[in-house]
């Protein structure tokens, strides 16, 4: 399996994450998608009233210069922890 089919594998899975994964995860696997789906932010920051806009675009500012195959990699294995961490609890 190419890292292309691997990562859309665990996109899939992502949505699968409990309810209470916390919101600073998310926006993690958020900050790398779109990183490994997009490339660099191409956005202007949103203002100060749209908080979750705000939170998101400020994550994938984070990660900001990764490659596509760096954000693949480091998505999936973010997917992996989570679904461990999950199982576990």
């Amino acid at each position: 399996m190419g890292l292309q089919e691997e990562f859309e594998e665990h996109a899939e899975k992502a949505k699968t994450l409990p309810e209470n994964t916390s919101n600073e995860n998310k926006l993690i696997l958020y900050g790398l998608y779109k990183q490994a789906t997009v490339g660099d932010v191409n956005t202007d920051r949103p203002g100060i009233f749209y908080q979750k806009d705000r939170a998101k675009w400020d994550a994938w500012k984070a990660v900001e210069g990764k490659s596509k195959d760096e954000a693949m990699n480091d998505y999936i294995t973010k997917v992996k922890q989570l679904q461990e961490e999950a199982a576990a609890s």
